[in-house]
């Protein structure tokens, strides 16, 4: 079956995309890329003579025409999507369509700004004996999320979350989380436009978000990551894996007891 490459861009710095993803797109016919979130020096690094399109002015059937006009033409064809495409892509709607056409679709996966943003701060976010879970979600904002998947419901757990695409929605964000029990001190960390040269990190706590995007002028392109695992001092408190306990056994070493 003819197909095309799904290939997962990064967060922004044109370092992080993976071996195989460069390895494609320095080999491709055709790159289609978002200009409006993938970096042109990455895109640079395609074939001189490749065709690069741009497809931030597209719609989705307009998209996909290109594409198949290209694939029946016996081009490779690279689809190059910022982050990961498995988080927020759109790649669904394309493939079904794609699909249509009996043309197939193979992933390679992507640094997510979720991923680039917790290096940013420095953060761990699954932290021993704190917190084990990293809920990835959005704001319900114009476009709607499951009523089970309501930002209180997800809050409730009081683990890590990340939210993408929520940037201007900093005033729900606090009302559901806080609503959720927690407690106005907890630490945030916004990063906008994770490993771009013009990266911008801001910590605040969650009673002063709304306050610190607006100051920041942040309302767009930002990870907000929310959790005590984002708390800035966490380095001088006593957490600890068993991974590293001497005391502890597992199937590549066997533990040592403390002496009495």
């Amino acid at each position: 079956m003819k197909k095309i490459w799904i290939i997962g861009a990064g967060p922004g710095d044109p370092d992080l995309i993976t071996v195989k993803g460069l390895k494609l797109l320095q080999t491709a016919d055709v790159v289609m890329y978002t200009d409006s979130l993938v970096s042109d020096e990455l895109v640079a690094q395609a074939r001189h003579d490749a065709e690069v399109i741009r497809t931030a002015g597209m719609h989705l059937e307009e998209m996909v025409n290109c594409i198949v006009e290209r694939v029946n033409s016996g081009k490779t064809v690279v689809r190059l999507h910022t982050g990961d495409p498995a988080m927020y892509g759109a790649t669904m709607e394309q493939v079904v369509l794609l699909k249509q056409h009996d043309i197939g679709y193979e992933v390679v996966p992507g640094v997510s700004s979720v991923f680039a943003s917790a290096a940013a701060v420095g953060a761990e976010l699954t932290v021993p004996d704190l917190t084990q879970t990293l809920i990835l979600t959005r704001a319900e904002g114009r476009t709607p999320v499951p009523e089970r998947e309501k930002l209180q419901a997800l809050a409730s757990h009081h683990c890590t979350i990340a939210m993408f695409l929520s940037a201007t929605l900093t005033k729900k964000i606090m009302k559901e989380l806080k609503t959720a029990g927690w407690e106005d001190d907890t630490p945030v960390a916004v990063v906008q436009r994770a490993s771009w040269p013009d990266q911008k990190i801001v910590r605040t706590t969650l009673s002063q978000l709304d306050e610190a995007m607006r100051v920041n002028g942040i309302r767009k392109h930002a990870m907000i990551l929310a959790g005590w695992a984002l708390d800035p001092n966490i380095h001088e408190k006593e957490y600890r894996s068993k991974l590293y306990d001497k005391t502890f056994t597992h199937g590549f070493r066997k533990g040592v007891k403390e002496d009495d």
